[in-house]
């Protein structure tokens, strides 16, 4: 039943944004794998339109804020406000106490809000003051980064990059998908064939979240999943060439991260197990964010997916 209200709600996105099925997938993936999505790429790509589609599917709150150089952590988490009526300060809750939030051009924001976000995406809880507040059971953060424009941008810390589940790079769409867009748009101003989303509660997000939990992985396939993350640790184990392109690996979270993204894409897959390929088609959206390439990487015009490219090649399949 959960399957079906799922592949309900990716065709309801699909129809909504089209010709981004990469990014409406791995929206879902991350909503079933309770983590956080990165998504770089131009703008106009319908990131917003993703998430506010999203929202209209799923029981629960949507919010947007844009990122700028003089957004305040209080922006995010709220702050106490004085009743001069009674002499008392209430807590008024900022956007992050939403059930989903589209964070606009996240490096645009410095490091202050940062630590805010940061907290909010790896604890589910915001510190004001000295009372600390639990934010909702479902929360998803999705990012967005513009590669196009660097100046005025802060680059995300580490830390905090490693706490997105998955980065995802998305592009421009092809000739024929941009007609779809066009008479899409137009059907829209004209109030034509309108969509009705479905109606996934947070009760089948959270029973589809224990499924995944029952998906066979077999130890084979486990070790297979470990040791494309130990190729990044100890790439001189691999290859020559991998070790000189490598400046850090990944850490555990990237594991657990990885394990959780193959057992939803073989869930939504229709299966009751995961395959090799279930594993291969998530490790790049996982893994690209949490490696630090070396300065001779940069110098042979090396990017991440080239080095993640070789580890796949160089790690057995059993």
């Amino acid at each position: 039943m959960a399957r079906t209200q799922f592949s309900q709600l990716q065709t309801y996105l699909d129809s909504q944004v089209v010709g981004q099925t990469t990014l409406t997938q791995n929206i879902l993936l991350a909503l079933l794998a309770d983590g956080h999505l990165l998504v770089e790429g131009p703008p106009g790509l319908a990131k917003t339109r993703a998430v506010n589609a999203l929202a209209k599917g799923v029981e629960g709150d949507f919010h947007r804020v844009q990122f700028t150089p003089d957004l305040l952590p209080a922006d995010l988490t709220g702050t106490d406000i004085y009743r001069p009526e009674n002499g008392s300060f209430v807590f008024q809750q900022g956007p992050l106490f939403h059930n989903l939030i589209l964070a606009d051009e996240i490096n645009r924001a410095p490091a202050k809000v940062q630590s805010a976000l940061l907290e909010a995406m790896a604890e589910r809880q915001i510190t004001v003051g000295n009372k600390t507040y639990a934010l909702p059971e479902l929360f998803l953060v999705m990012a967005t980064q513009n590669p196009i424009e660097q100046e005025g941008t802060y680059p995300l810390p580490e830390a905090q990059l490693d706490r997105f589940l998955m980065h995802l790079e998305i592009d421009y769409p092809g000739a024929e998908t941009e007609l779809e867009i066009l008479r899409l748009t137009r059907n829209e101003a004209m109030h034509a064939n309108k969509v009705e989303p479905p109606n996934l509660t947070q009760a089948d997000i959270f029973k589809a979240r224990q499924d995944l939990l029952k998906i066979h992985l077999d130890e084979g396939l486990e070790k297979y999943l470990v040791q494309l993350i130990i190729a990044t640790r100890e790439p001189e184990r691999f290859d020559a060439d991998l070790a000189n392109w490598i400046e850090f690996g990944a850490s555990p979270r990237a594991t657990i991260a990885l394990d959780k993204c193959v057992r939803a894409h073989a869930w939504l897959m229709g299966r009751d197990f995961v395959g090799p390929d279930n594993i291969q088609a998530v490790f790049h959206n996982v893994l690209r964010h949490r490696l630090i390439l070396s300065y001779e990487a940069e110098a042979e015009g090396i990017n991440r997916n080239q080095v993640l490219d070789k580890i796949l090649q160089l790690v057995a399949v059993p």
